[in-house]
Parts: C-alpha cells; structure tokens; sequence
C-alpha cells in the first residue's frame, strides 16, 4: 500500500491475548477490506525483522520494533481490495517488488 512517500505492508501492533496470526488477520480486513477466508496462508513461509527506528514524536527516542511477515495467496482474483488507511495499493510477488 501506498503512503505518500513510500509502500508498505498491512501490519500494525497487538493486541493483548492476540497471536501474531490473529494481528495479521485483524490488521489486513482493517486496511485492505480483505477476509481471512479470502485467503490461504502459507504456513511454511514466515519473515521477521527487528529495527530500531528513532521517533520523532517521541523526542527522537529509539524504540524497538518487530515485523513479521506472512505470506498468503487470494483464492480469487476477484477479491476486491478497499484501502481504508492508505491512498493506493499494488500488487507485487516477495522477489519482484519495484516501487514505482
């Protein structure tokens, strides 16, 4: 999905009880319109990445973040995807991704 300066993922933080599944789940139908029974999860394919971005609403202070990336295929391609946070979306495989 499209910010105004850059792509980026679904994603967003957990909530207390949830597991990561469950946050990926909740997080795509809040920001694509997309159900988790629209799609088929891998269940062999799981990607994490720590950083540790500094935060300007935070003083500059550094915080420790976490994602985790799964990868799930549509069982349509007739899904259509409503971007509520974001002002455009794309399409692309894990490999071939090229900001355009």
């Amino acid at each position: 999905m499209k910010h105004p300066h850059r792509y980026d993922l679904p994603k967003g933080h957990m909530e207390p009880g949830e597991t990561e599944h469950q946050t990926a789940l909740r997080e795509l139908l809040e920001e694509t319109g997309i159900q988790s029974s629209d799609i088929d999860i891998d269940p062999n394919f799981r990607f994490e990445n720590t950083y540790y971005p500094k935060y300007k609403r935070f003083g500059g202070e550094t915080v420790k973040k976490t994602l985790v990336i799964f990868l799930a295929r549509l069982k349509s391609d007739s899904t259509k995807v409503i971007p509520s946070e974001h002002q455009h979306f794309e399409w692309c495989t894990w490999n071939s991704f090229q900001p355009s």
